[in-house]
């Protein structure tokens, strides 16, 4: 099937993204062709295993890719039609905390130890809305009053929060200038389970009311189940299966997502077994002529040795896989709990 006709133009339109990185133990290529749209007010989940690529295809949209080692080549790479690739560093500036943000993965460290959570939300504010210190720091007050902070701990340092609070500051900070497109980097990693789901909770409720389009990064399904609309599965730095959460979720077509989801608990048979995926992922200074994830699939053939093409199964559906038209081929997914 051919690529489907798109008449709405996406926040984010990402197309052959490719990033290296030049050392002298090789060249380690760590996205390689990487395509990806992202609607207007729409929640993409950016899933696979660690060293798939997902933070580097993140710092690349910023543009914040250390040079050198990092090397950056892309055809097209557009935030609301603007040519992110062709900015100056004084463009890329005006842009960042205000057309895009990123919550980085730790809340621990993502904090300067020696300003005010306050000073540090009214500087954002302050370099790109044009106004004074004084209305910045008033807007700062509101900002974490409305991620459940309240307004009087704005003149406190971050190691007076906890780690849950914290990230309620990051996420304040990230929203503050109300950008069009955010990122979050495994925003709930460093946090237990119960602060999780609330930040997961406020992250849905800000994004509603702010129409702010949303790639989630993470190798946590559950999360992504429930905060995005779309799913695209990396391995080795590229997108191998794309689709609705509908599709991905319940139309399970590349062998590496079967993986996945089946290497997860089974919460209704405590004695299950875990079914890894085989084998680990490919050395991305030695990555395999075709499809990188044939040495690990279990329905691997000579055709899997050459490059995979995007194949679109239906308008908002596509693979990187040559199995799955082949005649008995069949997923094997776990029962769905």
């Amino acid at each position: 099937m051919n690529e489907p006709v798109k008449n709405d133009a996406p926040v984010l339109n990402i197309e052959n993204l490719n990033v290296k990185f030049v050392t002298e133990d090789g060249v380690v290529r760590a996205v390689n062709g990487l395509d990806l749209q992202v609607g207007k007010g729409k929640a993409l989940g950016l899933v696979g295993e660690t060293g798939a690529g997902k933070t580097t295809t993140a710092l690349s949209i910023l543009r914040l890719v250390p040079d050198p080692p990092g090397v950056v080549d892309c055809e097209k790479l557009e935030l609301n039609g603007k040519d992110i690739m062709g900015m100056s560093t004084h463009e890329l500036e005006q842009i960042r905390g205000k057309e895009v943000s990123m919550i980085f993965q730790d809340p621990m460290t993502a904090l300067n130890p020696v300003f005010t959570v306050g000073d540090q939300i009214a500087e954002s504010i302050h370099l790109h809305e044009n106004v004074s210190m004084v209305e910045a720091q008033k807007k700062a007050v509101e900002m974490l009053e409305l991620v459940g902070i309240p307004g009087d701990r704005a003149g406190e340092y971050p190691h007076q929060f906890s780690g849950g609070m914290k990230q309620r500051v990051v996420i304040s900070i990230a929203l503050a200038c109300h950008p069009q497109l955010l990122i979050a980097d495994e925003p709930t990693t460093a946090l237990d389970v119960t602060i999780q789901a609330q930040v997961l909770d406020l992250m849905k409720e800000l994004r509603t009311k702010y129409d702010t389009s949303l790639i989630m990064i993470t190798h946590d399904l559950g999360i992504v189940a429930e905060i995005c609309d779309e799913v695209a599965v990396m391995y080795a730095g590229n997108v191998v299966e794309k689709g609705t959460l509908e599709d991905v979720f319940n139309h399970t077509l590349h062998p590496y997502t079967e993986g996945l989801f089946n290497s997860l608990p089974n919460i209704n048979d405590r004695k299950a077994m875990l079914k890894p995926i085989p084998g680990l992922m490919p050395d991305p200074t030695d990555l395999p002529e075709g499809c990188p994830f044939y040495p690990r699939c279990q329905y691997a053939d000579e055709a899997c040795k050459k490059p995979q093409q995007k194949k679109y199964v239906s308008d908002t559906h596509y693979i990187r896989c040559c199995a799955y038209d082949r005649e008995g081929f069949h997923i094997e997914r776990k029962e769905k709990t």
